[in-house]
Order: C-alpha cells, then structure tokens, then sequence
C-alpha cells in the first residue's frame, strides 16, 4: 500500500484505514490493514467508489477517534467536481459504522452512481505478521449471503465459525458478485440542485464464541460522544502539573489513550473485568507484564486499573504444566490469544506462559496495591495465587536450585523471556547470544522486590510471621548473591544477564536501570549505575537507550539494542528519583516529555536511538505499536518521579 494506515482503536476491536477510508485487502507487512476483532480479520476490503471510479482526496484521514476524510471524484483544473463526498468512520464494540454524504455541487439535477466493495477473509493476525510461517487450515469453508439491506459473511472450520454482517440503513439497489469472493454493494443517488444524499453503512462482526446480543452504533459521532465521554472518565481528578504544561499534556493523551485500550477479562469467580491491552495494532490482548506495569505506573492516579489486572491474571495463574504453553503451577500467564490458530493449537498463545518476569510483578503490583489504597480485600482474595507465584518463583523459576530466576529458550515461542524478549536483545557486547539458560538482571530486580512485598503482606495481612520471614531473608541473600555475580568492575556497572555456565553477559544496557527501580542494589552502585545513564553513549536526548552506543552489538534500529523505549525509561527515572538523583530523572523526563511534544502528545512503543545532537526532532522507530498501554502510562510514572522532587 502506498497510503498510510490510520488506526481506530476501541476496546479489542480496531480498524486500519488508508488516506481514503479504504481498506484494500493487504497481506503481509508490518501494518495491519482492515477491521480485527479478537486477533480475526473480520473486514478485510472496504473500497469506495463513485460513477466507477477510485475518488480523489481532497483531505486525507487525520489521526482521531473517528477517521473523517474529504473525497471528490477525478477530474482536472477546469473541470471543478460535480460533487463532494464527506466520509466519517469508526469503531465500537465488535463494529465499525461509516457515514457517507454526498453535496452537489451543480444547480441542476444529478445522478451519482456509489459503490461499496466489502469482503471479510477472517485471516487470524498471525497470517498477517510478517513471521514467514504458513499455517493449513483443513476443512475450511468461506460463504456469502445476500441480505435484504447487505450481505454477511461467513467463515467455517470444524466446530469454529465467525461472521460479519455488512447492511446499510438506505437499502443497496443491488449486491454484486466480482469473481474474487467480495461483494459490491450499489446506490444510484438522485441529487437536486445542490442537494445532499446521506446513507451509513454498518458492519457487526460475531467473532467465534461471542454469544453477546451487540449493536452498531448508530453513527460515527455516537462512537465520538461515547469515547471522549469515557475518556474523560479517565483523566478527571488527576492532579496535572500547572508548571509543566507539556508533561499535563501527555499524560492526558495517555489517560485518553488507555481509555481506549481497555479489554474484557474474567476474574477468578467469573466476573467481568476490563483491563489494559498491551497495544494496537498486533497485542490488543491481555498481557501479563505490559498490563502489570501499566497498572504499576497509573497506581497512584488510577488504582481501578491495578484491581482489575490482579484478579484478571490470578484467574489464568497456571496450575499445571504444559510444555506448549510452557506452564508451571503458579507462573503467571505472558499473553493470551483468542483467534483461530490459538484455538486449533498451531500457535501456543491461546495462554503462552513464556515470561520470567510476569510472575514476580504481579506480586509487586498486589503488594503496592495494598501499600498504595490501604484496600486489604484483593490481597486477602488472591493470598492462595500470591503464595503460588511465590512458590513457582523458588521451586520452577530456579531461585531455589540455581540462585535466580532462569528461563530457557522455547523453539515454538520466545526465544527471549524478559522485557526485552527479540532474537538477540540478550547479548554480549559485541553481540553475540548466550548460551543454554539465561538469567537476565532485570529480572532478579523484580524477584527481590516481588519477596520484599509479599513478606509485607504476610506480616501485615496474613498474619504469618513465619512465611514473611523466610521470604525476607530469601530476598536479602538475593541482594547479595546479584551484586556478587553480576557486578563488573571494570564498567562500575551491572552486567545485562549471566549464560548457563555463570559467565556475565557483558552489554551495557538499561535493564541496569529496572534494578533501581527495584531497589536492588546497594546505595553506592545504585548512584554509580544511576549517573552512568545519563552520559552520552547512553541518554540520547530523547531517553535513555535500551544499549548504550559505540559497542558493537549496538545499531539505533533495532527493537532491543540501541532503541528508546518510553516505559523502560519510565522505571529508569522511578529509579533514580528512588536513589535520591533527582536531577537525573527530570533530565529523562524532559527528554520523554519533548519527544511526545514533537508527536501530538502521544509516546509510541519504542523511539530510534539517534541522538537528539544530530536529530532535532525524535526518529521513529519503523514498526512500533501506534498505541501502547506502557506508554500511554509512562508519563504518569513520570510525574510520580519528578513529583518528589
């Protein structure tokens, strides 16, 4: 596609149209195009065309909550448009509704001949990823019924079944095979002299296992209303900096966005809940880490998230052990998948257990849940889920055996199981990967807080002396052992993991900054790594970089080895203002606060590593979520650590 893809996001469903309003049925890329509910292509062609022709753009789509664009048909300096299209579009729960209104521009009587070419193909989202796997689909059946106001659309695989409902409110005067599976559907519109014609079209999609009696919003300004009225739930009461307008700024396009990016879950009794989804367009899903952290930054601005997350993560808490999932009882679930290949078992991420650090954040987030509102009811709740986690963190993790938490790589998931979790972004510095089980330093960071604050909520909520000191002592042999292990003094620095045999993985990375989020490390190596940070092969300007530059394995577009990503900076400024260097951490939120400045406000997933001495203005990073929940908090952890300032 040569337009760009423009993102409308509500809930678990989000649309990717082009300049136009069109989607054209692109495959492959590293952009979606076309309407997704629960990780299925439910609309995978949308073109307009008026007298039979593609119009031309007058006013390209503009990022919003509703896609608006301003077409006219094709013609030339001295042939002015016959007419004007006016077309506004959006998303709502499993729907998608477009408006289309067409003025004349002639004073006398004119006929336009529109035309709507839909298709659904109910392609699963990792299809479309560009991950050169192929996937057979045996037995599937895809059909087409023309309906009185439209068509639906429906698509069979053994007991799966999906469907999506096209109709218009001004009945088509035909429903058009093409010879591809898509379906035309066509309107001659009478217009008077300078006469307007108006028509919405609606599309519901049923997505397998969806049984909810749903309805299209009547219209895209409905879907507005709907939304700014739900964002502004989100952002008021929150007490935004009056001297700092660019910080107020992001954080309320993160509260804005986060809004948009709430999902349904179910708790451990069955009740429904609503939590963050990692991000659009490819995790608009519960993840374990990405919601946690989410939960962790907006704490103390918006505690409802944090109830949410926990018992919406304790109720997929594994409790058994599967080698396709890579399950363990008491491990925290990464991420979970509800589309067809989850469900048939081609990818393991129906519920895919491949995180090391999920586990451990989920009880740093019960435990600053409890610290935080003073609300003892969830810890009370989940004690039997904090105990597990607790017990998969000393027996299945490896504290216990091996000192630390270790993962090992999984041949049909990640190969990676921390935050930084590419092929690769667990490196040397000169970039070579290690070897057999991988113990990542941020992780050990969020084992020692996760034991420190469960042994809080034994001594002061489940009254057990006796499990809240063995847990404290747990932790402080692991401060010990980490600064033993890991610390490399000829860096002053932490290294980035240790390989099967202990050695240290050598890279200097920001993952050194999570362990002062955590506290981990004594008061002098905390300030010494803290400052480091800030030197100029790290701090780029923008953030700090996920790899500082000038080691080999370092390159400024790379997803893990050179990057900026906004919530890794968020934890590195928590901690530094944690170690007392405030100035440190106002310099990281400067550097955040302008490159959201520079983009609507708005902080992507991750930023290119070039440095703001050479780039005036924040490079993007090529494939980077549009919207991402981590993000969209960062400035909210932003606040918190310049706030104690």
């Amino acid at each position: 596609m040569t337009d760009r893809h423009h993102l409308l996001v509500h809930g678990r469903t989000f649309a990717a149209v082009g300049d136009r309003g069109d989607i054209s049925g692109y495959r492959g890329g590293s952009a979606p195009d076309g309407m997704f509910v629960r990780d299925a292509r439910h609309l995978s062609r949308w073109q307009l065309t008026v007298d039979g022709a593609v119009p031309d753009t007058l006013t390209p789509v503009a990022d919003g909550d509703t896609a608006r664009c301003v077409l006219v048909p094709r013609g030339g300096r001295n042939e002015p448009p016959a007419y004007t299209l006016f077309r506004e579009q959006a998303v709502g729960d499993s729907s998608f509704v477009e408006s289309l209104r067409v003025t004349s521009n002639r004073p006398v009587p004119t006929t336009v001949h529109l035309a709507v070419t839909a298709d659904a193909d109910f392609t699963d989202q990792f299809e479309l990823r560009s991950d050169h796997r192929t996937y057979t689909k045996a037995g599937a059946v895809r059909s087409r019924h023309a309906l009185e106001h439209g068509v639906e659309f429906a698509y069979r695989r053994g007991e799966w079944c999906s469907v999506t409902t096209v109709t218009a409110d001004l009945k088509p005067d035909a429903v058009e095979e093409t010879g591809t599976g898509a379906r035309r559907l066509t309107w001659a519109l009478d217009l008077e002299p300078h006469g307007t014609a108006e028509l919405t079209l609606r599309v519901m999609a049923r997505p397998h296992g969806d049984r909810r009696a749903l309805r299209v919003p009547r219209s895209p300004a409905a879907v507005r209303q709907r939304l700014r009225a739900r964002e502004g739930e989100f952002v008021r009461g929150v007490d935004f900096p009056a001297g700092w307008p660019e910080l107020a700024a992001a954080c309320t396009r993160g509260l804005a966005d986060l809004a948009a990016l709430q999902v349904p879950a179910t708790g451990p009794d069955g009740e429904e809940l609503r939590v963050p989804a990692a991000g659009a367009p490819w995790f608009l899903t519960l993840l374990g880490r990405d919601a946690l952290l989410t939960s962790l930054f907006t704490l103390p601005y918006r505690p409802a998230l944090a109830a949410a997350t926990l018992p919406a993560l304790a109720a997929t808490q594994a409790t058994g052990t599967s080698t396709d999932g890579i399950a363990q009882p008491g491990k925290i679930v990464h991420e979970v998948r509800h589309g067809e290949l989850a469900h048939f078992g081609q990818v393991p991420y129906g519920r895919y257990y491949g995180s090391v650090d999920a586990t451990p954040l989920f009880l740093v987030l019960l435990g600053a849940y409890t610290e935080h509102t003073g609300d003892t009811g969830p810890a009370r709740r989940l004690e039997p889920h904090a105990r597990a986690a607790v017990g998969w963190m000393l027996d299945h993790g490896g504290l216990t055996s091996r000192g630390y938490l270790v993962y090992r790589a999984d041949q049909g998931g990640l190969a990676n199981q921390n935050w930084k979790d590419s092929p690769g972004a667990i490196c040397s510095a000169e970039g070579t990967r290690p070897h057999g089980p991988v113990t990542a330093a941020g992780a050990q960071g969020y084992a020692y807080d996760a034991l420190r604050r469960t042994a809080g909520l034994a001594r002061t909520v489940w009254q057990d002396t006796t499990y809240a000191h063995l847990l404290e002592q747990a932790a402080g042999d692991l401060r010990d052992r980490f600064q033993q292990d890991f610390w490399m003094p000829e860096h002053s620095f932490p290294a980035l993991a240790l390989d099967g045999r202990g050695n240290q993985v050598d890279a200097l990375a920001s993952d050194a900054g999570h362990l002062l989020w955590s506290g981990l490390l004594d008061k002098e190596y905390g300030e010494q790594v803290g400052r480091r940070l800030l030197e100029p092969d790290f701090f780029s300007g923008w953030g700090v970089r996920t790899l500082a530059a000038g080691q080999p394995a370092y390159h400024p577009l790379s997803y893990h080895r050179g990057s900026v990503w906004p919530h890794d900076n968020a934890l590195i400024a928590l901690g530094l203002a944690r170690y007392g260097l405030h100035d440190e951490a106002r310099a990281i939120a400067r550097g955040l606060v302008d490159a959201a400045s520079a983009t609507g406000h708005r902080l992507p997933e991750v930023l290119a590593g070039y440095g703001r001495d050479t780039h005036p203005e924040p490079v993007p990073y090529p494939h980077a979520c549009v919207r991402e929940s981590r993000s969209a908090s960062a400035p909210l952890a932003l606040l918190t650590a310049v706030g104690v300032v």
